[in-house]
């Protein structure tokens, strides 16, 4: 007779501390393009920043007899629009050990589970797009603008500058401003300001490589603008400044081509999804797994 098939114990828990190299290691299983180093970096990260209080700072794992075999990255943050506040989960690296895979669902739900949050996933598999839909999630990016803001025309003089996690003030810039510049320089973004006349507008960038065909090539992700327009007004300048630093495009999440801009619009990549009350806007991937994990 054969011994009957044992059903292993799994459980669902948050994320701790002392998780963090398991959590590394399954990681590196489940995306094979990436370091344990780029995890742990990460995941370092996550563990410095500010939280909305009550909510888990990791994400959460399932465990079976004292073995991590599934885990759910989450980045919570408060965030602020025409004047409301309001918090957005970036739901981010979602990976399951195969034999494990039919308790998946403990995650997601767990994840979730809090209806006044604003979850976001900006980094979807294409296989997963219908996965993702099915869940309740609806798209607000289709995809990508590649555009080189060098070729664009400035309407005014403009002048650019750079801030720094070290900058104590810019001229014009409210506080709030500021400190979200200076934060994500802190975490390897380019953060910029343009100052046309009177007006000063903030910009964040990350560097990302994009590949065509063989050969990858230079250019930079637009992480944050204050909407789409005020980046197409400062983009001549901008285009030169990021020129001088041997990046000639710029990376924009769109919804189609942008008027305004020299480039080209692709709808194969870069969709984003999001579920909750406060739709996102484009132009704003503040405190996402792009910046504190990279691209």
């Amino acid at each position: 007779m054969n011994a009957s098939k044992v059903t292993p114990k799994v459980r669902c828990r948050a994320i701790a501390e002392a998780d963090i190299a398991a959590v590394a290691e399954l990681l590196c299983r489940g995306f094979h393009g990436r370091s344990r180093d780029y995890w742990l970096r990460g995941l370092a990260r996550q563990g410095e920043r500010d939280i909305p209080e009550g909510y888990p700072r990791y994400g959460y794992l399932l465990e079976s007899e004292q073995a991590l075999v599934g885990v759910l990255l989450l980045l919570y943050a408060e965030h602020v629009e025409d004047g409301e506040a309001f918090l957005r989960c970036n739901v981010s690296s979602w990976y399951v050990e195969p034999e494990f895979r039919n308790y998946a669902t403990l995650l997601t739900s767990m994840a979730q589970k809090n209806k006044h949050v604003t979850y976001v996933n900006i980094s979807p598999a294409a296989n997963t797009w219908p996965i993702i839909e099915a869940q309740g999630f609806k798209r607000y990016c289709s995809g990508m603008y590649f555009a080189l803001p060098w070729l664009s025309r400035s309407a005014a003089p403009a002048r650019v500058e750079r801030v720094t996690a070290a900058t104590s003030e810019i001229a014009g810039l409210p506080t709030a401003d500021l400190d979200l510049l200076k934060s994500h320089a802190d975490y390897g973004c380019l953060s910029l300001v343009c100052r046309i006349g009177d007006q000063v507008e903030p910009f964040i960038f990350v560097p990302k490589r994009v590949r065509h065909g063989r050969f990858p090539f230079p250019a930079m992700q637009l992480v944050y603008s204050r909407d789409i327009g005020s980046f197409v007004r400062c983009a001549g300048a901008l285009g030169r400044a990021l020129l001088r630093r041997a990046m000639p495009m710029v990376i924009v999440d769109s919804n189609g081509p942008i008027d305004g801009l020299v480039g080209f619009y692709s709808a194969s990549r870069g969709r984003k999804y999001f579920k909750g009350p406060h739709p996102p806007r484009l132009a704003d991937l503040t405190e996402t797994e792009l910046v504190l994990y990279g691209p």
